[in-house]
């Protein structure tokens, strides 16, 4: 997979094994991942202090240019979901059907891009009644693939979830 690209998105506050997990996976892959945040080579530090550098802004983002993208949990997500920017980034990702990845609370930047009407996905438990608002059909299991769309729980899943989000990357591609 090395001439894969995959955005993986950061805030504040992410959760920090749903961001540094997936992104060393993918990169053990050979895929080529760029953290994306709100400002390139920005400092962001996860819910448990781990820190994160951008590798570019949401701004400097062609879409176009990549196969996947994954959005990770914490209380990031709701800092991302506010940027146009990032939710227009989802909806290409939608639109081309490629590979699209959230964890934990990740499916609140999903549900704010206005993507999962009819999408079986999994979340915390916690934004259950956001996602079943939003028209999604919501299970209480570690991961599920719903066509271009995979979706996790919480950091004990992430094995389960990395799998499923290589496998639905590899069958694109």
């Amino acid at each position: 997979m090395k001439n894969t690209k995959i955005i993986a998105l950061v805030s504040n506050d992410f959760e920090d094994l749903e961001l540094w997990y997936p992104v060393l996976r993918l990169r053990e892959e050979g895929v080529t991942v760029h953290v994306v945040g709100e400002v390139a080579g920005k400092k962001y530090i996860g819910k448990y202090g781990v820190p994160c550098v951008s590798d570019l802004a949401y701004t400097d983002i062609n879409p176009e240019d990549y196969d996947g993208i994954l959005v990770p949990g914490g209380w990031a997500p709701d800092a991302i979901r506010r940027f146009p920017v990032v939710l227009d980034m989802i909806r290409n990702f939608d639109a081309r059907k490629r590979v699209i990845g959230e964890i934990c609370h990740a499916g609140w930047v999903l549900i704010s891009a206005g993507i999962l009407k009819g999408i079986n996905v999994t979340s915390t438990p916690g934004i259950k009644d956001d996602m079943t608002n939003a028209g999604a059909i919501w299970h209480d299991t570690p991961s599920i693939i719903d066509g271009h769309i995979v979706s996790s729980r919480r950091p004990p899943d992430l094995p389960e979830y990395m799998k499923d989000y290589i496998k639905v990357l590899r069958q694109q591609k």
